[in-house]
């Protein structure tokens, strides 16, 4: 009896870890808006950290620590955030800027927990408006896999993503109403 209980423990222990290999190598997370207004209006306000103030959904420790360094904007521009833990501890590095429709920039997060991920905006003109789509490309080891088991990693992130679009578009459209 004890030893079929060991066998199937083993095989449960297995399967799970099994299981948690075949989970993708890779996360990646994107929403996307359409905003009434031209790329090259928009683009600013994700080409310069400081102006992230207006829009970023991560600016949730009125008490943030904020460094930036490098380049005013565009490429080379660096920001490091020192928070509670709604914000953590990061860093974040645009490593390329193709005005008015790309970037993509280094992020690093140190607290709450260690990773480095590539986070990208892309800007598409349509009809009279412009598409804004935020995506986060991110490597997953075997415990990222095996938490994304029990958490939605994408609901998670996008939430957050939908927010900062959100805000974005209300910025950029209050802009041009003036």
């Amino acid at each position: 009896m004890i030893e079929s209980s060991v066998v199937a423990a083993v095989a449960l222990v297995l399967a799970f870890l099994l299981l948690v290999s075949t989970r993708p190598g890779t996360l990646h997370v994107e929403r996307s808006v359409s905003i009434a207004a031209a790329a090259d209006s928009i683009f600013p306000l994700l080409n310069d950290f400081r102006m992230w103030a207006l829009w970023t959904p991560y600016d949730k420790d009125p008490a943030m620590q904020k460094t930036y360094s490098g380049s005013e904007a565009g490429e080379g521009a660096h920001y490091v955030w020192t928070g509670n833990k709604s914000v953590g501890q990061g860093e974040i590095t645009i490593v390329e800027s193709r005005a008015p429709g790309r970037l993509l920039m280094d992020l690093h997060m140190i607290k709450p927990f260690e990773a480095r991920n590539v986070a990208t905006f892309t800007l598409k003109a349509e009809a009279a408006a412009t598409r804004v789509t935020w995506a986060l490309d991110a490597p997953q080891n075997f415990m990222t896999k095996m938490a994304s088991l029990f958490m939605n990693v994408d609901r998670m992130i996008g939430q957050d993503f939908e927010i900062g679009l959100g805000k974005l578009k209300r910025v950029v459209e209050s802009r041009a109403e003036r």
